[in-house]
């Protein structure tokens, strides 16, 4: 009986059902997996005609086993939720993760990107700043260094991009808050660090007039990535002057929504649905204090693990292969709507 001809890691991961990771790390060394596992992977091969390319990996060799993960600001919890999820994955698979933060500076994320190439890493994941970042340095970089980036696109940039739905994921919110009291307003910063921002307002203002509302942009002043404090301050302001055009605020994301909180609290408005309450707000990204905040805030989980895998996953089977893919590679994920107490 002929075997069904299996060409890639990916393809023999799908049909055996066994992670890219595990095989990778099997491949690299069997014993380094249980011998359970290796049973499962011993079984696969006999049922599939699949040779790992070995001149590739032995090429490869010639590089570290090093995967450099740059985050543009890693006190950030989102950013460091999806660490949590990259730096295991990378070890199971037989790679040493490297981990660097930009804090945010340009000049720092190209250092960073320096810094890694002087080691020659397998490959890079890549959050970049976005619009701030030096496009032409990291081209040149990215050329040289298989890149896949995350979270925030740079088109061209990298043999791949893997992020968040933010059509789908704020549309969502609007069309919830909408059908459940007033239309909500758009409280974000003027100046935003992270471009998902802007993608954030154009999807409220597209989900807004689809319904037949009007939208209704609160810009807080300030810069950087104190987010909290910033929101605190600025919704403060708002609060206290009465300019709220809606008793519904949806923050662009969710570290403003928690110190908008803070500052309805400080001004006596009391956060959530039903009698008695007189202000509602959700927020974006399902912060992993989101749940703990008064009121546990309502808000759209973005897909941490699915993003952290599929960008892992992708750059392993570059690695692996030898070859850079003909075309650039573009996932959005879709998010999912939290409802909790705060609206």
């Amino acid at each position: 009986m002929q075997l069904q001809k299996v060409r890639t890691m990916e393809e023999f991961a799908t049909l055996s059902g066994i992670s890219r990771p595990t095989l990778s790390k099997f491949f690299n060394n069997p014993k380094s997996v249980r011998q359970s596992t290796r049973d499962r992977i011993e079984a696969a091969l006999e049922r599939y005609d699949f040779v790992p390319n070995f001149y590739a990996t032995n090429q490869n060799r010639q590089l570290t086993r090093n995967i450099g993960i740059i985050m543009p600001y890693l006190a950030d919890p989102f950013f460091a939720e999806v660490a949590r999820n990259l730096e295991p994955m990378c070890a199971q698979a037989g790679f040493n993760p490297i981990l660097l933060s930009s804090y945010g500076d340009p000049d720092r994320e190209i250092e960073n990107l320096r810094s890694l190439k002087a080691i020659k890493p397998a490959g890079v994941l890549l959050a970049p700043l976005g619009r701030r970042s030096r496009r032409d340095d990291m081209m040149t970089f990215c050329d040289d260094i298989p890149t896949v980036l995350f979270d925030c696109d740079i088109e061209g940039l990298g043999v791949a991009f893997f992020g968040s739905n933010n059509e789908q994921s704020v549309g969502l919110l609007v069309e919830y808050l909408c059908r459940t009291g007033e239309p909500p307003s758009f409280f974000e910063m003027r100046t935003a660090p992270n471009p998902n921002a802007n993608k954030r307002r154009a999807a409220y203002d597209l989900a807004m007039r689809a319904l037949g509302r009007t939208p209704m942009i609160l810009a807080a002043e300030g810069t950087g990535w104190d987010f909290e404090a910033i929101a605190y301050q600025e919704g403060g302001k708002l609060i206290k002057a009465r300019e709220l055009p809606t008793d519904t605020v949806l923050c662009s994301n969710d570290r403003l929504a928690i110190g908008f909180l803070a500052a309805a609290y400080e001004n006596e408005l009391r956060v959530g649905i039903g009698h008695g309450h007189a202000l509602r707000v959700a927020g974006h990204d399902d912060h992993p204090f989101a749940r703990f905040t008064c009121p546990a805030l309502t808000t759209a989980a973005q897909d941490y693990g699915a993003i952290a895998t599929t960008s892992l996953n992708r750059l392993l089977s570059i690695i692996e292969s030898g070859r850079r893919p003909d075309a650039r590679e573009a996932k959005l994920f879709d998010c999912t709507l939290v409802m909790r107490q705060s609206a």
